[in-house]
């Protein structure tokens, strides 16, 4: 099994980011910024980190909620003590955590365009936002929310950010199990396209939002995920 550790990076404004990192035991084919679910580096995301690297890429996950002194939040705490911490993310700070992830596979001789943004969940938000507002070689979202109303209040809206692409994204969601459709979903899919990559969105219906819980499902969008950062990282 692939080997992950934590490195810990001083930042300018005092605090210090901590960096779950994975490398491959072969050649290096990019890397990979991680970017973790609502409830924080998770064994889920460890598992991530992992599995990316296993495939041949550097993978590195910043703990986005180091400034509160948290990496994983305790499984035990209620959906709105999940709200609150996502609350207190900051546009900016959070910004500032992933460009220094990207500094990080800089720092190992991996070029912009052979960097990429994958992230569940919060992370998948984060991802879009990312990949709107920096030069990287791709980006996938995975469920993520806020899509017309912000994650919190230091965070702009995917419908807002998504014009502003500046790599190819994917983008992969799940519809409710109750067979509802998701207007939001194709407003997103719009505002990806009027974006100047390329842009797909897949949606699974009847899977619920969590669609991971579908082995089918969980399977393909794993491997449209690695199929897209090896069509677009080289």
């Amino acid at each position: 099994m692939t080997e992950i550790r934590t490195e810990t990076v001083p930042l300018v404004d005092g605090s210090e980011l901590r960096l779950t990192v994975a490398e491959p035991d072969g050649s290096v084919r990019g890397g990979i910024v991680v970017l973790h679910e609502a409830r924080g580096v998770t064994d889920n995301v460890r598992g991530l980190v992992a599995s990316i690297a296993g495939d041949g890429w550097l993978a590195v996950a910043p703990h986005l909620y180091h400034r509160d002194g948290a990496d994983e939040l305790d499984p035990a705490d209620t959906e709105q003590q999940v709200q609150d911490q996502v609350n207190r993310l900051d546009g900016e700070q959070v910004m500032a955590d992933t460009d220094t992830a990207f500094g990080w596979l800089a720092d190992h001789e991996i070029t912009t365009d052979r960097m990429g943004v994958v992230g569940f969940d919060l992370g998948g938000s984060v991802a879009l936002l990312v990949a709107a507002k920096r030069t990287l070689g791709a980006a996938v979202t995975v469920a993520g929310g806020g899509i017309a109303t912000p994650l919190s209040g230091g965070l702009p809206s995917l419908l807002d950010a998504a014009p502003g692409l500046t790599c190819p994204w994917l983008g992969i969601y799940g519809e409710p199990a109750d067979g509802e459709v998701n207007p939001e979903l194709e407003q997103l899919r719009d505002a990806a396209a009027a974006s100047e990559v390329a842009t797909n969105l897949v949606v699974y219906p009847r899977s619920g939002y969590r669609f991971d819980a579908d082995p089918d499902a969980a399977a393909d969008a794993w491997q449209r995920t690695l199929n897209w950062f090896d069509s677009h990282l080289r």
